[in-house]
């Protein structure tokens, strides 16, 4: 029987969240965009979705995770099979890959930006990595999103400034597809854990982190979330889970992802 963890840190906790979001995924390619969503594919591989694949992040398809850190140079990976750029565009298009992504704007909608800051595309306040993939993949795939920060600067009251990828609106949807083709799955923040399986594709609140409430969490959102009748408390990571965590980053490098590293139960 698995015993819950008494001390654990909120970085911990979030990787254990994210790691559900790939719980029935089966054999897909899991990118983790990040240390923490990385950590959190990771557990999940290694833990109840073995069928799930996953890259070295180089050319190599791995039968188990590599560590975050403390990987010695040369030392052997568990690698089965070349994964080259052309294979990972075949998992892309064919719908065999969820990747989880951390937006720096998050809309209504649940359309995300990566691009840039400002009313004017031309001359933008800040200028961001540009779309990058995110369009062709939200289209193709599944995706979740990550929110190390969850205020208002993210879940923006208005349309994203740069719309990177696509979400639950209708008046933006490619030429043959329907709101039910769009798959966003989990996302995850420090405040908790939500979908966008609300009423007409609202974003919901799925649980909130130990120590959260409710009020936090729209105080937050610049946009009306749907609440449920009930919301459970995000469960806490187990001690077989902290211990596969810790196999996969012995340096702690989890710690730094969060500003002063806070502990998971903030009661």
């Amino acid at each position: 029987m698995s015993t819950p963890a008494q001390d654990y840190s909120l970085a911990e906790l979030m990787i254990v969240a994210g790691a559900e979001a790939f719980r029935h995924d089966g054999e897909v390619l899991a990118t983790g965009i990040g240390l923490i969503p990385r950590l959190a594919a990771s557990l999940a591989m290694t833990t109840f979705n073995p069928d799930m694949m996953m890259t070295d992040s180089e050319a190599y398809l791995l039968s188990e995770p590599n560590p975050v850190s403390g990987r010695k140079p040369g030392q052997v990976q568990k690698q089965e099979t070349w994964m080259g750029f052309s294979r990972i565009f075949d998992n892309v298009w064919s719908g065999k890959r969820h990747a989880m992504v951390g937006p720096t704007q998050i809309d209504r909608f649940g359309q995300a930006n990566i691009s840039a800051l400002g009313d004017d595309y031309s001359k933008p306040k800040v200028q961001m990595l540009g779309v990058r993939g995110f369009p062709g993949n939200s289209i193709s795939h599944a995706n979740s999103f990550f929110v190390p920060t969850h205020n208002t600067r993210v879940f923006v009251e208005r349309e994203c400034d740069v719309v990177a990828s696509i979400g639950y609106n209708p008046e933006r949807l490619p030429k043959g597809y329907q709101l039910n083709d769009i798959d966003i799955r989990l996302v995850i923040t420090d405040l908790g854990v939500m979908n966008w399986q609300g009423p007409n594709h609202m974003l919901q609140l799925v649980s909130l982190h130990p120590g959260i409430t409710v009020e936090q969490v729209v105080e937050n959102t610049g946009f009306e979330i749907h609440i449920p009748a009930n919301v459970p408390v995000t469960v806490a990571p187990t001690e077989e889970q902290l211990a596969v965590i810790q196999q996969l980053d012995p340096l702690n490098f989890r710690a730094k992802q969060l500003k002063d590293n806070p502990p998971g139960d903030r009661s």
